[in-house]
């Protein structure tokens, strides 16, 4: 997975740390490609319930694309011809995966860092972290991340922070609905792990379809949408864990997940 990205099983969750503390975790190819891997790795793994994304050290979660110029001068090497840029096929792969993604936000979160809180699906931060988008203090607006922060943030504050380029704290984070819980730095990692407790002790049939009917309903119509959500209702009633999910609950005992 490179030696940029550290992928570690612990419990019934990997973690997954972007390891350049000393270029404040900045997104590169590699990076970029490690997470991939990461996520890859996850996926095959039956036992494994969920992913926790998250930085080395205790300065940054990610402080985003790692802005080295090319030889034309200009910081990005996307090729107009073929425009297709490892940080979308990241934010894709985050789409995709199947399993719950948990931010574990170590320190500022920004720009393209930004970018990857949003695409997880909870988010747990320390309270001096700090959340922006810089872009447009060079010259540039976050084209890439643009549909995760309409997804994430509401609409006046997400172009407030586009337009200023100013932070915004943990605790305005969480206000905004980006940021589900705050912690002390020294109870980052306890609050990380009882949120996990929580979803890995669930369903991970349940989760995983509604995890894929989530993808696809977020891109319809409402008629669209109801018609799909009564297809993937319907089929999520077959399923092994359903059976189990009821048995459990008549009989007043803990459900023996199978992810069948």
């Amino acid at each position: 997975m490179g030696e940029l990205v550290r992928a570690e099983r612990r419990g019934a969750a990997m973690t997954i740390t972007i390891d350049r503390h000393e270029r404040r975790n900045a997104l590169n190819e590699q990076v970029a490609r490690g997470i991939v891997a990461a996520l890859d790795a996850a996926e095959q793994d039956r036992d494994c319930r969920a992913v926790v994304l998250t930085g080395a050290g205790d300065r940054a979660f990610c402080a985003g694309g790692d802005l080295q110029l090319s030889a034309d001068g200009t910081p990005f090497t996307i090729d107009v011809a073929d425009p297709r840029h490892y940080v979308v096929r990241l934010l894709k792969r985050m789409d995709a995966c199947r399993l719950p993604l948990v931010a574990r936000v170590n320190g500022a979160a920004l720009a393209g860092g930004l970018g990857l809180v949003c695409a997880c699906d909870v988010v747990v931060a320390q309270d001096n972290a700090l959340f922006g988008v810089t872009e447009v203090k060079v010259g540039l607006f976050p084209m890439m991340i643009l549909p995760y922060l309409l997804r994430s943030i509401p609409y006046k504050r997400m172009m407030e922070l586009c337009l200023t380029g100013e932070p915004i704290t943990a605790a305005e984070a969480r206000a905004d609905g980006l940021v589900n819980h705050v912690a002390l730095p020294a109870e980052l990692d306890a609050k990380t792990d009882w949120l996990l407790s929580r979803i890995v002790d669930k369903s991970p049939t349940g989760i995983r379809l509604g995890k894929q009917a989530l993808t696809k309903i977020r891109e319809m119509g409402t008629d669209s949408a109801l018609e799909y959500a009564q297809f993937m209702l319907a089929n999520m009633a077959r399923t092994e864990d359903v059976a189990e999910g009821f048995a459990a609950f008549n009989e007043k005992r803990a459900p023996r997940w199978t992810g069948r």
